[in-house]
């Protein structure tokens, strides 16, 4: 029974060595000792793609570490080949070195063609819903604008009148609230008037001037009657 059971342990152990020799053969194929080099017509597209698609200029260097299954020298002649077909075809592209690496660009030839489209691109004229966008904005600026104009105007009324309450007790002794407040009502109505005449046309006058009718007014009335209403 010993001898048995010794005979089938030696047995296991021995397929166990054979199935990890399989593996490490399987290993050794798939790290690329047996697999089937790219052709140069492989490398040259790809490399083409490569370039295009870089944002910048696309070194040798970057070649080679991202086709790093490929052979430097490999690479190299697929990039020679790629700049020898670029040459010899009559397109509207070509392969150029700059900076240390290599760009696919448009013909120099052809620069103005590209102009033009961008041109035409800046040039495009605004779609109907941009144009009403303007037109509502335009709207609403216009409307504001009116809008602080008309209260500018409105408070050029009585702003005045305050100004020149507040000189008068500023710079004079002489202080009586029946004068300050006839003052202040005699020539809100006054440049009340003048704003309607100014709104209609008649009077044209810029709000400013009210403020200073107002405050010259106002002072004026308050200085001379604020002795006789004390």
């Amino acid at each position: 029974m010993a001898d048995e059971k010794d005979g089938r342990e030696g047995q296991d152990g021995l397929e166990g060595q054979d199935r990890q020799d399989r593996r490490e053969a399987d290993a050794e194929i798939q790290d690329g000792e047996s697999l089937p080099k790219r052709g140069a017509a492989e490398l040259k597209s790809i490399l083409e793609a490569l370039i295009f698609a870089s944002p910048d200029p696309m070194t040798v260097k970057a070649m080679c570490k991202l086709l790093d299954a490929e052979p430097k020298e490999d690479v190299i002649a697929a990039l020679a080949g790629l700049k020898d077909d670029y040459e010899q075809r009559p397109g509207g592209l070509q392969l150029v070195e700059v900076a240390g690496g290599y760009q696919i660009v448009t013909r120099s030839d052809l620069h103005e063609w590209v102009r033009r489209l961008f041109h035409e691109r800046t040039t495009q004229k605004l779609t109907v819903q941009g144009l009403e966008t303007l037109a509502v904005i335009a709207y609403a600026f216009s409307f504001y604008q009116k809008f602080l104009w008309l209260a500018f105007k409105i408070g050029g009324v009585t702003f005045g009148s305050l100004l020149g309450v507040f000189l008068l007790g500023f710079l004079t002794d002489r202080k009586s609230n029946k004068a300050n407040i006839l003052g202040m009502v005699t020539m809100a109505v006054i440049n009340a008037a003048l704003l309607v005449l100014s709104e209609m046309g008649i009077f044209p006058i810029a709000w400013t001037w009210l403020l200073l009718i107002g405050t010259a007014g106002t002072f004026t009335l308050g200085y001379f009657l604020g002795p006789r209403m004390e």
